[in-house]
């Protein structure tokens, strides 16, 4: 029998993932991503998200940086920085991440510094909320994973 938490675990998962989408914040892409998984690359979103974690870090510090100097006038290196934050974060289906990033690049387009900052305000904001949920899901799929690999003995009568 295997363990029956795991459909529990499983029904938990997809409800995240059903709230996710019907908040626009994952988008279809992320379901595209999931099918890549399998026996063989059993973490494999996990892995792809992680490494898009870690990336967006570094494009967050450097878009903070840029807008953060006393002189700041490179409009350009904003926009490089967001184009490769619109990229990986279409990649992953984070829909409301690329959405503010997009809104971020027509304040930059416009040499609108306080927009800009606003704009870095609200990426951060949902940034973090795509992180904290993305990070629950993956918790609850390790559960699930731990929970039906858990055999209970038969019962004998």
């Amino acid at each position: 029998m295997l363990g029956f938490g795991a459909d529990l675990l499983w029904a938990d998962m997809n409800r995240l993932l059903a709230f996710l989408f019907h908040q626009g914040v994952l988008d279809e892409q992320f379901l595209q991503l999931q099918q890549l998984q399998d026996h063989t690359s059993p973490n494999f979103v996990s892995e792809v998200v992680n490494i898009y974690f870690h990336e967006s870090e570094k494009l967050l510090n450097n878009l903070r940086s840029l807008l953060m100097e006393r002189e700041f006038s490179d409009y350009k290196k904003i926009e490089i920085h967001l184009n490769q934050f619109i990229g990986s974060s279409s990649s992953i289906g984070a829909k409301r991440v690329t959405s503010v990033c997009i809104a971020f690049r027509a304040a930059s387009e416009q040499d609108n510094r306080a927009g800009c900052l606003r704009a870095l305000e609200m990426l951060e904001h949902e940034y973090c909320y795509l992180k904290n949920k993305l990070h629950e899901l993956f918790q609850i799929e390790q559960q699930r994973a731990l929970a039906a690999g858990v055999r209970y003995p038969m019962q004998h009568q």
